[in-house]
């Protein structure tokens, strides 16, 4: 079969239907995908349908999907509050700077919900996607071809996939999570503590803290441990009691008075139980807890390291903006540094203490 005979077949498909796939255009002309993709390609290009991931749609469906002119790209995160709240409000702030429309996909960390989050999103013809999936970096061998299957310019969010996980090399913001975890080590020994009880809740970000804390008590020359204990985030939780006195023994044990936590809930929950037990917070136990979403809320308003979200969300956005107004704009991979919020839960240090921190 000819190309163009192919090609009013594809359009005489598209009318009728509003909508294609590209497997049933296989089955129904008989010839490749390739070929397929590339028959889209050229009727793309001569504005007679619009590619979308998958398949191709009518221009008329295409300009309801982009309210117009309007140009509609997508986000697809694991979660629409805490954390990613603040990641999503800059990307939405940075669309409205372009003129662009921002449309959201939540997979809630379940990598078949994501699947479809991210079909519904591409089919409705985004140029674009921004994308935090639910598989974190510790994870990627596990990733498939969810990305690779992608045929819209893709900007990776807090995830940093590389080769031979994926075919091809992804744009990437992310926020450099094992450099927050020195800044709070830092901190600590500059203000006299040597030996450090670390607590991590089984999350995506704990990957890079564990690295982080690896190589800065490493450098700063301290102690660390890393407990086993889950901490509860609410009171409620079942056997939170047992749960928090378990860590605080083990902070005793360890000979350690200073206390990196991730997340904020784990941290102001510690603080409530320490105190209970006749502790004082700061002077017997410094705590400083990882993510600052609700850290200055706690009873005793916890120090806390802030990952940069809203500006993440800006940035990654402005990234595919710019990779869509000019196709060969190089690759990039950006790491943004979190920055060291000090509150009641642990002291003041000066720049003196911070730099001798690394001579001692």
């Amino acid at each position: 079969m000819l190309a163009q005979e192919r090609h009013e077949l594809i359009l005489r498909s598209l009318r009728r239907h509003g909508r294609l796939r590209v497997a049933d255009l296989v089955a129904e002309l008989g010839v490749s995908a390739i070929t397929v993709r590339r028959d889209l390609a050229e009727l793309d290009s001569a504005g007679l349908l619009r590619r979308v991931h998958g398949g191709a749609i009518g221009t008329g469906t295409a300009e309801q999907g982009t309210h117009g002119s309007r140009l509609t790209i997508g986000i697809v995160v694991p979660s629409a509050a805490s954390y990613y709240s603040d990641v999503i409000r800059g990307a939405e702030a940075m669309a409205d700077r372009y003129g662009a429309r921002l449309v959201l996909g939540v997979s809630g960390y379940d990598v078949a919900t994501e699947r479809e989050r991210l079909d519904k999103v591409l089919g409705i013809g985004v140029a674009g996607l921004l994308i935090s999936t639910a598989l974190g970096d510790g994870d990627a061998d596990r990733l498939d071809t969810r990305l690779d299957d992608i045929d819209v310019p893709v900007v990776l969010m807090e995830r940093a996939f590389g080769f031979p996980q994926v075919a091809r090399e992804y744009d990437h913001v992310r926020t450099d999570h094992a450099y927050g975890a020195m800044v709070a080590l830092r901190h600590f020994v500059a203000l006299g503590h040597r030996r450090i009880a670390i607590n991590l809740q089984a999350t995506v970000t704990a990957y890079w803290l564990r690295r982080g804390i690896e190589s800065a008590a490493k450098a700063l020359g301290v102690e660390v441990f890393l407990s086993p204990v889950d901490l509860p985030m609410r009171g409620d939780d079942p056997g939170a009691i047992g749960q928090l006195d378990a860590f605080l023994a083990e902070c005793e044990s360890f000979g350690s008075r200073a206390v990196l936590v991730h997340s904020d809930e784990h941290g102001a929950r510690l603080v409530e139980r320490a105190m209970e037990l006749g502790l004082r917070v700061p002077e017997d136990l410094a705590v400083i807890a990882y993510n600052d979403v609700t850290a200055s809320l706690a009873v005793v308003p916890l120090t806390a390291v802030s990952p940069p979200r809203r500006a993440l969300g800006e940035t990654a956005c402005d990234l595919l903006l710019r990779k869509l107004q000019s196709p060969a704009f190089p690759v990039q991979h950006l790491s943004l540094l979190p920055t060291l919020n000090i509150r009641t839960s642990c002291g003041i240090a000066t720049a003196e203490q911070h730099l001798s921190a690394f001579r001692s």
